[in-house]
């Protein structure tokens, strides 16, 4: 188990890389898992470089909806800190308690779909496509939240779970939601950092 590298102990690269972070963040304390990525200055490097660039700050998706997204990854990959971390997030930057719930429920929903439609994809036959979903969900569109972060969560979630048709499908819909291929793109840019992110804080702790 790694322990973390406090700031105070750190060598001089990684104390340069944790006042680029609290740079970052101002006020804000930092996160646990960094500490933990000071272990590996190369990881921790890259993990700050594209965090700064595709979850902290606003892009073609703004901040609020990449914490979002931050948060179903982080639930996916199991990564209690993370979770917490971005549950805090979400609401400092509007997102009702409420509606932290919701984004976990649109992305625990989403697992439903993703492992029928990957089922049927993967069996490689077929025999299963005449056949009805059978599954029902009212959560995509029972949430207080916009359907255009709804489908970001769905396609994050939908490729994080390798399901190739249920992947197509929400980008096809966000795209007749108006969503552009940039916002798709960084949504997954997004998931991609605070994937990696947990499995080396999973890994190593």
């Amino acid at each position: 188990m790694l322990q973390p590298v406090e700031v105070s102990n750190a060598p001089e690269n990684v104390a340069k890389l944790y006042g680029r972070i609290q740079e970052m963040l101002g006020d804000e304390e930092m996160p646990a898992p960094f500490l933990v990525y000071g272990n590996v200055e190369i990881f921790l490097k890259d993990f700050y470089m594209n965090f700064k660039k595709f979850v902290y700050t606003d892009g073609a998706i703004d901040a609020k909806t990449r914490a979002a997204i931050a948060l179903s990854v982080a639930a996916h990959a199991k990564s209690k800190p993370w979770i917490e971390y971005f549950q805090k997030r979400c609401v400092a930057l509007g997102f009702s308690e409420e509606q932290t719930a919701e984004i976990l429920a649109i992305a625990a929903t989403n697992y439903m779909y993703n492992t029928f439609f990957k089922f049927r994809d993967l069996s490689g036959s077929d025999l299963f496509e005449g056949m009805g979903v059978g599954l029902r969900a009212m959560t995509f569109a029972g949430t207080s939240l916009e359907d255009s972060l709804v489908e970001l969560i769905n396609i994050a979630i939908s490729d994080l779970n390798a399901c190739k048709p249920c992947t197509s499908g929400h980008v096809d819909k966000a795209a007749k939601l108006g969503i552009s291929k940039e916002q798709m793109l960084e949504t997954i840019q997004c998931a991609s950092t605070i994937y990696a992110g947990s499995q080396f804080l999973n890994s190593a702790t």
